[in-house]
C-alpha cells in the first residue's frame, strides 16, 4: 500500500512539473516565439551547411527571441565572419552574438 501511495504520488508531481514547463518555454512569452526560434535555428544551420566556406559542423546555433546565437570553432577569422554574416542575413533574424573561438 505504502509503494502504491509513493508511485502514485511521484507520478504526480512528475505531470505537474511537466505541464508547468509547458506554459513558458526557455524563458519566452508565448509558444510562437517558441516556434519562430526554432524555424530560425532551422533555417541558419541549413544555410551554413550549404556553404561550402563554414564546417557547420563546429558550429552550434541556438535563438532566443529572435537573437542568434554562434559558438564553437573556425579555422580562420573569415570561416567566423562568414558564418555571422549567413546569421544575420536570415529572415527574422534581430541580432547576432558570434561566440566562435577560432582556432589555428
Amino acid at each position: 500500500m505504502y509503494l502504491r501511495t509513493t508511485i502514485a504520488s511521484a507520478m504526480t508531481a512528475l505531470m505537474l512539473l511537466t505541464a508547468s514547463g509547458c506554459s513558458v518555454i526557455r524563458g519566452q512569452e508565448s509558444a510562437s516565439n517558441y516556434v519562430d526560434d526554432a524555424t530560425i535555428t532551422s533555417q541558419v544551420k541549413a544555410k551554413l551547411v550549404e556553404n561550402k566556406n563554414v564546417d557547420a559542423g563546429a558550429i552550434t546555433v541556438e535563438t532566443l527571441n529572435n537573437t542568434v546565437m554562434l559558438s564553437g570553432f573556425a579555422k580562420s577569422a573569415l570561416e567566423k565572419s562568414t558564418a555571422e554574416s549567413i546569421a544575420m542575413q536570415t529572415k527574422g533574424v534581430k541580432g547576432v552574438k558570434n561566440q566562435i573561438v577560432v582556432r589555428p
